[in-house]
């Protein structure tokens, strides 16, 4: 499988991170996505195929990363002849005090390991942007800010440093606004974290949430850690705008080094 791909030229945008970033989100959707040619995934089984919403029993399911997809190519961001490849390693349930995301744990080697399959596929390819949603495993589990902070900003420079891609930019988002609301001494310190970190490293952003519904809002079927498929296609173009705005004070910067 992967040897047909090998004279495609892909923009790659690594998704990681927990259930959020995998995609739980159920009910109608506005705007759904319409499956192309030119996003495909990368899933953990090292397959690719072309991206879509999924199934699970008679539900579709929504994923960020598509909206995100279709406004970077709808912005004239994808060079011609080119593709976007999602690298899909998130999971749900996991943190890093489970022992899933820290340096030597099974998730971030993996994460690793598929994000190098799709560098080395071509030697044309690049990784275009990391997006990240994760920390309501942590937040159960009691993590501190400060513990959260640092390692999420390992994690973020180790992938760089990984891939030399030191100006694609970060991005990551806050919770659920209505489950983060019902346990907020337990969320504040890792949504904080999340905050700080994305304040802290060169070309990252942080994604508000105000106003996009779970799928208990939205559906009422109980479920408030999770947002729903419509609001998850709407989380996709806030992570989309954060990265237009990262790139665009990147290419400031280079231009102004250009000329110093």
């Amino acid at each position: 499988m992967l040897k047909d791909f090998g004279k495609e030229a892909l923009d790659i945008v690594i998704q990681a991170g927990q259930s959020n970033a995998e995609g739980c989100g159920i009910g109608p959707a506005d705007d759904p996505f319409m499956p192309s040619g030119d996003i495909l995934y990368l899933d953990s089984g090292f397959m690719i195929f072309p991206a879509c919403e999924r199934i699970w029993s008679n539900d579709i399911v929504g994923d960020f990363s598509l909206a995100f997809c279709s406004r970077y190519i709808a912005d004239g961001r994808l060079g011609a002849g080119r593709k976007l490849l999602v690298v899909r390693a998130a999971v749900g349930g996991t943190g890093f005090l489970d022992n899933r995301w820290k340096p030597s744990d099974d998730l971030f080697l993996q994460m690793l390991e598929m994000a190098k399959t799709a560098v080395e596929l071509s030697p044309r390819n690049r990784i275009a942007a990391f997006l990240w949603h994760q920390g309501e495993t942590d937040a159960t589990l009691g993590a501190g800010r400060e513990e959260h902070l640092g390692r999420l900003a390992a994690l973020v420079g180790m992938v760089r440093d990984a891939f030399g891609c030191s100006r694609a930019p970060f991005v990551a988002g806050d919770f659920v606004g209505q489950w983060k609301e019902d346990n907020l001494d337990m969320c504040a310190p890792v949504v904080e974290a999340v905050r700080d970190a994305c304040a802290r490293l060169d070309n990252a952003r942080f994604v508000e949430t105000a106003g996009l519904q779970s799928n208990d809002q939205r559906i009422g079927n109980g479920d408030t850690i999770h947002f729903c498929r419509d609001a998850l296609n709407k989380l996709g173009e806030r992570y989309y705008s954060a990265f237009a705005d990262a790139e665009a004070e990147a290419e400031a910067a280079a231009a102004a080094g250009a000329k110093a």
